[in-house]
């Protein structure tokens, strides 16, 4: 459970499923690394495949910005790590900051965890209502050690879910077939296709 933003993380869900009321707003930033090896680089964190993974080639600690175009509310950040395909490359400490820009990150939770095999769901929210999440234009996830004082880090999968947003009002008015109703007689030119 946490504690002032810091717990260990001995239950790692081995499969993971958003819950309802969230959805994955990942796609909606840009990720960038700090450092990767040729072939394994930031774009192995969303490709959606366990076998595959991103694998740093630096100093510790190895950042993942995850930078929004617009304020976006972020409730967990799930992270795919295989300790037993991965060894000493596996992260055992992993701490998460947030904030508008690089200039005012601040630590949101700090996780350990031994010998992941399997999804670790790191919640973002508060303690009052966790599935709020917090609001923010760049998250960071930072590997800030390995197991057995491993030098690089291979992390397979990122995932990033926010808070079910509610449908705009136009779109909710929809015909019973589920096409969009268009009533302004500017827009009825385009209610059917030639």
């Amino acid at each position: 459970m946490p504690c002032n933003g810091h717990f260990r993380c001995d239950a790692v869900v081995a499969s993971f499923k958003h819950g309802a009321g969230t959805r994955e707003v990942g796609q909606l930033a840009v990720w960038s690394v700090t450092s990767a090896k040729p072939g394994n680089g930031v774009d192995m964190l969303r490709d959606g495949r366990e076998d595959t993974y991103w694998q740093s080639d630096g100093m510790q600690p190895h950042l993942v910005d995850i930078s929004f175009q617009k304020k976006t509310r972020v409730s967990t950040l799930a992270v795919l790590l295989n300790y037993k395909l991965d060894e000493s490359y596996t992260p055992r400490q992993l701490a998460v900051r947030g904030g508008t820009s690089y200039t005012d990150l601040k630590e949101i939770r700090t996780v350990e965890v031994n010998e992941p095999q399997g999804w670790v769901v790191i919640p973002l929210g508060g303690e009052e209502d966790p599935s709020l999440g917090v609001k923010l234009f760049l998250l960071q996830l930072m590997i800030v050690s390995n197991h057995q004082n491993g030098k690089d880090t291979h992390v397979r999968e990122v995932r990033v879910h926010g808070p079910q947003q509610a449908t705009h009002a136009a779109l909710s008015d929809r015909k019973n077939d589920g096409e969009l109703e268009l009533s302004a007689s500017l827009a009825a030119q385009f209610d059917t296709v030639r």
